[in-house]
């Protein structure tokens, strides 16, 4: 067996091996679930949570309390009174299917409810003397509606006439501003603190192409924490200046962003009866010169990169647009989404702007596209007398190669130049992949026709004569026209290069288009869409350029 025929079954190996791993592993994300307590441990020696409370207790004997109602253009909820937390956020802007009637996402939920998700601010304190507001406590608040850009005060007053104070302010989008500040007790004995906590439905598991779980930047580090690991321990960060943390989805995001602190953060997992639990919190050592006051963020919403962007600049987060998952080609991937998202301001859709991005990746390919496709031309022109070679050497194999060789030196080809195109295109391959797969401005952008969902595989498929015939195949049997479109393409392509001298490795590739039909049948419709035009573009510059070179 020579090496070609070695090559070849290793890339069909791998391409059944993707398969396989996009069947079993790639699913759908885990969803939120249930209440329990807080568990706040000991975060810096002299300053520690209350980890007493009973979670039966609690919801039973729960206080009554009002609410302080919030709204914009993107988002609505409310502040909930008794425990001073943000519990409850809808997204209005997104719906949770693609279907017109789908309710809008919810991010936040309170305690008590089925996908617990909130997010809460208060101090902690050295001296256990002093008497502090807990998730019990009732706040008053000036007002029962926070409008964009303006602030609503909770104030709460413990039995020694300590005035503790947060003020809540809510901008145009995503973005809260929370003040912090006690009157009537020496600071040295306080410290605030901020805790986004959740709970999992099911167990907890993240999917493989996207970071869930924990994430925050430290000391200009981005940190990503999975669901998995904080379900096996507890971890520890610290920054000294401008770090956040949080929680991140696939398309949504909540993080807690101190202003001119550092902070001592950590991420912990444990289970309940309800399901799994997780929770990020930090203590704040605000740098202000008023020691009584701190000044934090919490962006609870929907991961658009402009708006990261946008955000980072104006609070100086650092590192705050790798919130969205871009991967380790983030160079190439966020470039990639930029320049989408510029065909798409131009014409409006997003599969119209794939077309577009992949007729301006091909221009931008069209030198190196120009040489590779000389070479295999050039290699064409050379099958008769390879053969005629093939049959002089009769079995022997080294003497073919070094024949080959030599006729390669002779004519001044090199077999390899046209891979250089395809060696360019698969880290482009590779970041619109992300780009489809993590991006919020994908997530149920439409197409034309059957193609409802960008992001989503092709939805009609060949076993069931395309919704005529009432059966549901296994998903390893769902294969739609859009996948068959891009075989065919490959098929064609195929069929203008020149054929493999080798008869397994040729038998090996006639078969190419058909894995590779069952390969992308899983893949996002846009990915599809993406690799047919370039397929069809790429037919066309071999016919054109054949034609020059004649």
């Amino acid at each position: 067996m020579n090496n070609n025929v070695r090559t070849v079954i290793a890339a069909v190996l791998s391409m059944i091996i993707l398969i396989l791993w996009q069947h079993y592993f790639s699913k759908s994300t885990p969803t939120n679930n249930s209440e329990s307590q807080i568990n706040k441990e000991k975060a810096i020696d002299e300053f520690k949570f209350d980890n007493t409370e009973n979670l039966e207790n609690k919801i039973l004997d729960k206080p009554q309390g009002g609410k302080v109602e919030f709204s914009n253009n993107m988002i609505s909820g409310s502040i909930n009174l008794v425990g001073a937390r943000i519990d409850d956020l809808i997204l209005l802007e997104y719906k949770q299917t693609e279907k017109e009637n789908s309710k809008n996402v919810v991010l936040l939920s309170p305690a008590g409810t089925k996908e617990v998700y909130y997010t809460e601010f208060g101090w902690l304190s050295s001296d256990r003397n002093i008497e502090l507001p807990n998730n019990k406590s009732i706040w008053n608040a000036d007002k029962k509606n926070l409008n964009p850009n303006e602030k609503v005060t909770l104030s709460w007053k413990n039995n020694s006439d300590v005035q503790f104070f947060i003020s809540i302010t809510l901008d145009e989008n995503y973005m809260f501003t929370i003040e912090q500040k006690v009157i009537g007790v020496n600071n040295d004995f306080l410290k605030p603190y901020a805790a986004i906590s959740r709970g999992i439905y099911g167990n907890g598991k993240s999917e493989m192409l996207i970071h869930e779980g924990g994430i925050g930047v430290f000391d200009n580090k981005l940190k990503e924490v999975t669901f998995e690991d904080l379900d096996q321990k507890k971890l520890n960060f610290s920054d000294s200046d401008n770090g956040w943390f949080g929680f991140s989805d696939k398309y949504w995001l909540t993080a807690i962003i101190p202003e001119n602190s550092s902070i001592s953060a950590k991420f912990l997992g444990y289970k309940t009866n309800e399901g799994n639990r997780y929770q990020a919190d930090a203590i704040i050592n605000s740098n202000n010169p008023d020691g009584n006051f701190n000044r934090l963020h919490f962006f609870a919403g929907a991961k658009k990169l402009k708006l990261l962007d946008d955000y980072e600049k104006k609070y100086n987060i650092k590192l705050f647009d790798r919130a969205v998952d871009f991967g380790v080609l983030y160079f190439i991937t966020k470039p990639i989404f930029i320049a989408l998202n510029f065909f798409h301001s131009l014409v409006g859709n997003f599969g119209v702007a794939i077309i577009l991005l992949t007729i301006f990746i091909k221009i931008l390919l069209f030198p190196l596209a120009y040489k590779g496709f000389k070479g295999m031309n050039k290699l064409k022109e050379l099958q008769p007398e390879m053969t005629k070679l093939k049959e002089q050497c009769g079995g022997d194999s080294v003497k073919f190669q070094k024949s080959i060789i030599e006729l390669y030196k002779k004519e001044k080809v090199n077999p390899m130049s046209g891979c250089l195109p395809i060696l360019l295109q698969m880290p482009i391959f590779f970041a619109l992949y992300k780009v489809l797969y993590v991006t919020l401005e994908m997530r149920h952008a439409k197409f034309y026709l059957w193609i409802k969902d960008l992001s989503a595989t092709d939805p009609t498929n060949i076993f069931t004569l395309f919704s005529l015939i009432p059966w549901d195949p296994p998903s390893f049997l769902h294969v739609g026209i859009l996948p068959i479109i891009m075989a065919l393409t490959l098929y064609f392509q195929q069929m203008l290069n020149p054929q493999p001298t080798d008869p397994t490795q040729a038998k090996v590739m006639k078969f190419l288009p058909l894995i590779f039909l069952f390969m992308f049948a899983s893949f996002p419709s846009g990915l599809v869409l993406y690799w047919s035009c370039s397929n069809i573009l790429s037919i066309t510059q071999q016919v054109l350029i054949k034609r020059i070179t004649k």
